[in-house]
């Protein structure tokens, strides 16, 4: 089955291009044209969604306000921002929230495009060389369930914390380059991505901060390096 993607744009003309790109590809989409109405799609939870695609400004409801609701329930579901803004503190506030990208309109189809299949590829392939269970600590992270469990307890992780967090793990007490992080987990090297990454770090130190052998050590300008004492 294709993909099903969640689109919400109030720009009619922008959707309606859109819309017409994607479907080109083969894609399913529900779309909407206000956050109220996405938000109740949402709540209503009829079904669940491949992929989010959201525009920040929107009447009613903003595309803030429905990720923290869409990861209420939905965890590692892709979400694309869509923002008019360049500033960087919005794009670092949406990342924090859970998005997992974004775009500053006016962005080109064929970059939205790319993408998204990233995501899909991510969500549906796992690295064969990597084992299906990481062992970190009192920790047992698995990357195909994006399940990261201690103690009978277990947490869903986004798709992009168990992608960077697997990437950590299979190079555990080993240092990474940033530029090598980012470009293996977000697919290129530029500022606010590395400010992301900086975001989704500080995630991942919160949710092994139960262990106290367990570090991920910033290694001032250069990476970062995932260490477990014994």
């Amino acid at each position: 089955m294709n993909a099903h993607l969640f689109y919400v744009e109030d720009d009619e003309s922008l959707s309606f291009v859109t819309r017409d790109n994607l479907e080109l590809q083969g894609y399913q989409l529900t779309c909407c044209r206000d956050g109220q109405e996405a938000l109740e799609i949402i709540r209503g939870r009829q079904r669940s969604f491949d992929l989010y695609i959201l525009d920040v400004m929107l009447p009613e409801v903003d595309g803030f306000t429905l990720a923290r609701e869409i990861r209420n329930y939905d965890e590692h579901a892709p979400i694309i921002f869509l923002t008019a803004k360049s500033l960087k503190e919005d794009k670092i506030h949406g990342l924090k929230i859970g998005a997992d990208d974004y775009l500053t309109k006016p962005f080109s189809i064929e970059e939205l495009i790319l993408k998204i299949e990233v995501f899909l590829r991510r969500n549906r392939v796992t690295t064969p060389r990597s084992p299906a269970v990481h062992t970190i600590g009192e920790y047992e992270f698995h990357y195909e369930n994006l399940a990261l469990s201690r103690g009978g307890k277990s947490r869903q992780l986004t798709q992009r914390e168990a992608e960077l967090l697997r990437l950590l793990a299979d190079h555990k007490n080993k240092l990474l380059k940033r530029s090598e992080i980012l470009q293996q987990v977000w697919g290129k090297d530029d500022y606010f991505l590395g400010r992301s990454l900086d975001v989704f770090i500080s995630r991942l130190r919160k949710y092994l901060r139960q262990d106290e052998r367990v570090r991920i050590e910033n290694v001032h300008g250069v990476g970062f390096r995932l260490t477990e004492k014994h």
